[in-house]
């Protein structure tokens, strides 16, 4: 019998613009009781990349990880696309225009956008999929975006949007990256389907807004389900794995408040690592991002064969894990890694 090959995740390329919006400016405007929560979030400022589409934000981090792992875009076996929520044009390929920019003309493409934050975890599910059972499928990109679609950023009762891309390769044959994925998980629930949403149609995009449909499920309602599903989600990722609680070194999450982080620090019982209120701060909430800058920035202090539970999720509803182990391979700052 074959062994599965292990799964390697490379150096994370990030992309961000050079715009920063003060949390002044995000909230002027707002009133007074969403301006005092939105200030109290966490958050101290957000990068806005006004003028430049998904794709754009996209192209910059693929290229960035390409650099960084000194890869050329015609190697790659497969690019998978986690867009956001606002496309460019209906009915276009934002997936194939990035391969096209890039030139990954040889590359298998998807674009995985469905389950807001959780999609990078489709994505993941998807490529490591495409290593293990597609004949000589080496190199996997992953790329995903985050730009706010409603002009105010801020999403109540939740968190404020930031803009920004990250890229990751996923490899089974080539030098391992700062992390093996040992094991994921990801459940869904479309009871949840619509709980936040943009109504667009003959509406002007100036006047997008984001909004929750019921408060209370998603304060009470979802908050529980989703400590029941993370509290199964991570106890039967280490079961089978041989694993307990106390063998994870740390734990990380999305950013969406600092309110959020203690949340779920006191329903799981488990400290979330410090990076995430880092970025929190200096980023804002930045979707499927979220979960691949707050990895990378873990890394250097994480010693090899450590593991670490990175735990996501989005109001649609869903949620993932993924258990991940530190390798040998050195985290260092990354040349071509576009960050302020």
């Amino acid at each position: 019998m074959t062994a599965t090959p292990p799964v390697s995740v490379g150096h994370v390329g990030t992309w961000f613009p050079d715009t920063v919006k003060s949390l002044d400016r995000l909230t002027d405007g707002l009133p007074a009781a969403q301006r005092g929560h939105a200030r109290a979030l966490g958050i101290d400022e957000v990068r806005a990349a006004d003028g430049l589409t998904e794709s754009d934000l996209a192209i910059r981090a693929a290229e960035a990880t390409l650099r960084t792992t000194d890869t050329e875009a015609a190697e790659l076996d497969a690019l998978l696309l986690v867009q956001g929520r606002a496309p460019q044009y209906l009915m276009a390929s934002e997936a194939t225009r990035v391969q096209h920019a890039i030139g990954a003309h040889r590359a298998l493409v998807s674009g995985v956008g469905d389950l807001g934050c959780v999609s990078v975890s489709a994505a993941f599910s998807l490529g490591t999929a495409l290593l293990r059972g597609m004949p000589g499928f080496r190199r996997v990109l992953v790329v995903a975006t985050s730009k706010a679609a409603a002009p105010t950023r801020y999403r109540p009762p939740m968190t404020i949007v930031g803009d920004g891309a990250a890229a990751v390769l996923l490899t089974t044959s080539e030098a391992p990256g700062p992390f093996e994925l040992v094991d994921q998980s990801l459940r869904t629930d479309g009871a949840f389907a619509d709980l936040f949403r943009i109504d667009y149609r003959d509406v002007p995009e100036r006047d997008w807004t984001e909004r929750c449909a019921n408060e209370p499920d998603y304060t009470f309602r979802l908050a529980v389900r989703s400590r029941k599903e993370f509290l199964a989600l991570n106890e039967d990722l280490l079961r089978r794995n041989g694993l307990t609680g106390d063998d994870i070194t740390t734990h990380l999450m999305q950013n969406l408040s600092g309110g959020a982080f203690g949340f779920w620090q006191e329903a799981l019982d488990v400290p979330i690592d410090p990076v995430c209120g880092r970025n929190l701060a200096r980023y804002g909430h930045l979707g499927p991002v979220d979960v691949l800058l707050n990895m990378a920035d873990a890394a250097p202090a994480l010693a090899r064969g450590a593991h670490a539970l990175v735990m996501n999720s989005s109001p649609v509803a869903a949620w993932s894990s993924w258990l991940v182990r530190r390798t040998a391979h050195a985290a260092t700052p990354t040349p071509g890694t576009e960050r302020p």
